[in-house]
């Protein structure tokens, strides 16, 4: 399969750069699989397409200040980090950019006098790198970082509207961007509408910056990510599963989180541990029913696992008529009820 299948046009004036002033009062795109039948409401509207009984699934990950931008020690060149993965006192998992400048060896400071050391080079411009101070190095890095927000993000954002409401484990350098809309009132008008509502984790790494540069999409491998869903949410979810109601996934990370977790029959088992299910075209859903996304980029895996939720040509004619009607797109932007 092509990964230029999964390319569509978007103007640049469509990507938004902020978040809008209520979280609730975005755009939604509502789309019917059944009928294709495509509604535009607000996301507000979102509790009129919930029944009594069905489970709606969050993703509890927070985003931490995970973006350090510094410079070589001997040479001043700029270095900026996007860190990713703790692996011990003073020790990361990073991405780099740019690579070619973060060798082995080479040494950066960052604000707040934090200094760090290269200690090897991986693949895709990942690096770990070592900083001085040990567990001390991890305050100074919280008092250095700056909000992890995407590159097609020009303007600045609080770390606090980069998160949803429920936030709560922290450990993603991006954000469940689907949750954004969300606000606490909404929430409990939800379980008040007789919606049960499951948590779990999945912290988001790398990959949702990334487009697909292999030619054939089969050949891309995902980076692995810490997930954890407890007997609990199984609970809440399988229970509605019996009862023949709907389990809806609030963003893609969900439902690689229960993707993940589920057997053939559809049912959800307790999991910890890591994930790098990669669903495309082709894909056979176990455990979602809907989908409550925003609007991907062009070539991006989340863009896949839309086309295999809904097809391919349903996917892009939606992205089509979204774009027609100037919605906002990527993390701060709108969102889509697939149905």
């Amino acid at each position: 399969m092509k990964t230029e299948e999964f390319d569509y046009s978007l103007p640049q004036r469509l990507i938004a750069q902020r978040p809008i002033d209520r979280r609730d009062a975005s755009r939604l795109l509502v789309y019917d699989r059944k009928t294709k039948a495509i509604s535009h409401r607000t996301f507000a509207d979102l509790i009129e397409y919930l029944h009594p009984d069905d489970c709606l699934v969050l993703n509890e990950t927070k985003v931490f200040a995970a973006r350090l931008l510094g410079k070589r020690v001997d040479t001043g060149g700029k270095l900026e980090l996007l860190l990713l993965k703790r692996l011990g006192e003073g020790v990361w998992e990073a991405l780099a950019k740019p690579a070619s400048r973060a060798r082995k060896a080479r040494s950066f400071e960052f604000e707040n006098g934090l200094k760090g050391t290269i200690a090897s080079e991986l693949e895709d411009g990942m690096r770990q790198i070592a900083f001085s101070g040990g567990a001390e190095a991890d305050k100074a890095i919280l008092s250095a970082a700056q909000a992890p927000l995407p590159p097609y993000i020009k303007e600045s954002a609080s770390l606090e509207r980069y998160n949803t409401v429920y936030a709560k484990h922290s450990g993603s350098a991006a954000a469940p961007t689907a949750g954004l809309h969300f606000t606490a009132g909404m929430l409990s008008e939800i379980e008040n509408h007789g919606v049960s509502i499951a948590k779990a984790i999945l912290h988001v790494g790398s990959d949702t910056f990334r487009p697909v540069k292999d030619g054939e999409i089969e050949s891309h491998r995902m980076h692995s990510e810490y997930m954890a869903i407890d007997k609990q949410a199984c609970d809440t979810i399988n229970s509605a599963r019996e009862k023949g109601c709907r389990i809806i996934s609030v963003g893609t990370t969900c439902v690689r989180i229960l993707e993940s977790a589920s057997t053939d029959d559809g049912l959800v088992h307790e999991m910890e541990g890591s994930t790098d299910i990669f669903i495309y075209p082709g894909y056979k859903f176990k455990a979602v029913d809907c989908l409550i996304t925003n609007f991907h980029l062009p070539k991006s895996t989340l863009l896949m696992l839309v086309s295999a939720f809904m097809g391919t040509s349903e996917a892009l004619s939606m992205y089509e008529q979204a774009v027609a009607e100037e919605y906002r797109f990527y993390s701060f932007g709108d969102a889509c009820l697939i149905l």
